[in-house]
């Protein structure tokens, strides 16, 4: 579903401050879509045609393995770019990951024939593109580094007050938090029992109670 075009540039402050002409081509050369929430924006083995500007709501990228198991990357929020979606486009390859729509999503569409030559010929927007590319680069490589390092444990517990967002209940399952993490199922839920037991939660079907957000905190922010 398409949208009628507005400057939406100013919503990102590295295209904002780009010379008026390359802006003017930007506006005019791509699309407003919308997506509802569980829309695959990407997948696997699939070549990417735009680049993908997010105004609203955000985008779960992940990756499966082989056996099915799953493991969040990141994800794209308002007023950001998909760093897979450019690594595609530069390289001329195929997505190795997938893009599900978490919420109702409003993005703008850049057809990669524009992104192509904007890169070759415009020195501001490739800084641009790259300046967001290594941001999001070293954003993985903190993944990747929790995944391998930090105790799972000490993740659970700062994964559960990011995604509770302040709120003292969680709506959630064991298999969503394995995803989030990168784990077994199984590891997860021997972790949560443990924190229950120390009276740090309280479980139901689907749903997760924070009872002492102070101790999930000191956990982790231990080392």
């Amino acid at each position: 579903m398409t949208d009628t075009i507005f400057d939406w540039t100013a919503r990102f402050p590295g295209l904002s401050r780009l010379e008026q002409p390359i802006r003017d081509l930007l506006l005019s050369r791509s699309q407003v879509v919308k997506m509802p929430a569980g829309t695959v924006v990407f997948g696997p083995g699939k070549s990417p045609e735009n680049m993908l500007f997010l105004l609203d709501g955000s985008v779960r990228v992940q990756q499966v393995s082989d056996t099915g198991r799953e493991i969040v990357l990141y994800r794209i929020h308002a007023g950001e770019s998909c760093v897979l979606t450019t690594a595609c486009l530069l390289a001329y390859d195929d997505y190795s990951a997938e893009g599900l729509a978490e919420t109702q999503v409003r993005a703008v569409a850049v057809p990669r024939t524009v992104f192509d030559d904007l890169v070759a010929k415009s020195s501001a927007f490739r800084n641009f593109v790259f300046a967001t590319f290594s941001k999001r680069i070293t954003d993985l490589f903190l993944v990747i580094e929790e995944v391998a390092f930090q105790r799972i444990d000490v993740r659970l517990a700062q994964k559960l007050l990011e995604l509770s967002d302040g709120a003292d209940v969680l709506s959630t399952t064991h298999q969503k938090l394995a995803v989030e993490l990168g784990t077994a199922r199984e590891v997860i839920t021997r972790q949560l029992q443990e924190f229950q037991r120390r009276g740090w939660i309280a479980q139901s079907r689907g749903t997760i109670d924070l009872l002492d957000r102070d101790g999930l905190q000191r956990l982790g922010d231990s080392t």
